[in-house]
């Protein structure tokens, strides 16, 4: 018997045959777009995906199970995934699951942001980390990418050397700005050569603060040199995780008078001030560009919002977690980032048990828009209602609301901000 996502694919696949050989009119038109064309266009949205189920990475998604998210991200206009590092089968059996997608169907389109992972010399070891010498592991990760781009020139669009390497508090492993550097400009002499596509773009994905929008710590020639090499500049945002380390803009604002406010709407402002908290970070990166006289695109490669934590971002910490938050800022995101014909690389696609796997109520598990199982959270209920995933499943479970579709039942796991006392002006 085929599998649900099997059967999807074969019925997709029998479209596509029926409507080549009923008329003229009907002929199919496959699409090869380039990285400039599906950056920031409104029917390409783009997300994070990682797809594993298990607390290990050792448990590798199967290529019916790869296939499965695909479609199920399909129907609800994801066109661009990002991956993180090619070190281990997952990125390259993505790329094959899209590749036999689009065999089945030839009008299916997805393309892929590839992450080659970049490490300092003696990360993740016990060893003192050595932030100005690269790890020896690194040339293989990037053959590795170039082999995939190669291979794969129809869906790898964009190569980012690099997550979050560059940043200073990535204390095991990060590398000064030369290094991502060298490696960009290895890559774009590769396309210069004519061993990659000429239209595939070249970036690195990292913090805000790493593209010059930190402190003066960051603002190094290498850094300059590299926002010049690179073909966009991929920033990361998450004013989440700074309600807890930078929480100014967090706490919910009551009057001297301690005058009672309506949870929703204490809610509701603390997110539109955690949209503009994120816009004010994106500023300041675009206007660290601009004083280097330098006119780069520049899209969100990484923003997010978890919807569990049993830490900082849960009730005995800053009380950022849950469904019903993340179901407002995914908007703002959504929103905001379309209306600038920006991407944003939505973090993430599904929940990860891996991320934090001796703590499986870290906040790092919980930042899918569905569950393991294949729930779709709070931002995606309309979609549920509209049917967008009806015949798909994950694992064998359909696609169904978390809380049942009860917003009163989500509702009762919100809690407010803490409060922030201001003085009436």
């Amino acid at each position: 018997m085929l599998s649900l996502p099997k059967l999807c694919t074969c019925v997709l696949a029998l479209i596509f045959l029926f409507s080549c050989t009923s008329g003229e009119q009907n002929e199919m038109v496959v699409k090869d777009l380039v990285a400039a064309e599906i950056l920031g266009k409104p029917d390409y949205l783009a997300i994070s995906y990682g797809g594993y189920r298990a607390r290990s990475r050792d448990e590798q998604p199967t290529m019916t199970q790869l296939q499965e998210d695909m479609l199920i991200l399909s129907a609800m206009n994801i066109r661009i995934l990002r991956t993180y590092n090619v070190g281990l089968p997952q990125a390259a059996n993505i790329l094959a699951a899209i590749r036999a997608l689009k065999e089945a169907d030839p009008a299916f389109e997805m393309y892929v942001m590839l992450g080659a992972w970049i490490d300092c010399k003696n990360a993740w070891t016990d060893s003192e980390p050595d932030h100005d010498t690269e790890s020896e592991k690194n040339a293989a990760e990037i053959e590795r990418a170039v082999a995939l781009a190669q291979k794969y020139p129809d869906i790898v669009k964009v190569i980012a050397v690099g997550n979050e390497a560059m940043v200073k508090w990535a204390a095991s492993y990060y590398v000064q700005p030369g290094i991502i550097l060298k490696w960009v400009n290895h890559l774009q002499g590769l396309k210069a050569a004519g061993e990659l596509p000429e239209d595939l773009w070249i970036t690195s994905s990292d913090n805000f603060a790493s593209w010059g929008g930190g402190g003066e710590e960051y603002h190094v020639e290498d850094l300059n040199k590299l926002i010049r090499a690179v073909d966009f500049i991929s920033l990361h945002t998450y004013p989440m995780h700074d309600t807890h380390y930078n929480p100014e803009f967090w706490g919910a604002r009551a009057s001297a008078a301690g005058q009672e406010q309506d949870k929703e709407a204490l809610v509701e402002a603390a997110m539109l001030r955690a949209k503009a908290y994120a816009i004010s970070q994106y500023d300041s990166v675009a206007s660290y560009v601009k004083t280097l006289g330098v006119d780069k695109p520049l899209h969100i490669g990484e923003t997010g919002w978890a919807t569990s934590s049993n830490g900082f971002y849960g009730e005995g910490g800053s009380r950022a977690t849950d469904e019903y938050k993340m179901g407002l800022y995914y908007q703002h995101m959504r929103d905001w980032t379309g209306e600038a014909k920006m991407a944003c690389f939505y973090f993430e696609a599904f929940d990860e048990p891996w991320k934090d796997g001796t703590n499986p109520g870290g906040s790092e598990n919980h930042f899918g828009l569905f569950t393991v199982k294949g729930e779709a959270k709070y931002p995606l209920w309309p979609l549920v209602d509209a049917g967008v995933f009806d015949g798909l499943t994950r694992d064998g479970h359909p696609i169904t609301k978390t809380f049942d579709g009860d917003k009163a039942a989500l509702m009762e796991t919100v809690l407010p901000p803490p409060l922030t006392v201001v003085e009436e002006q």
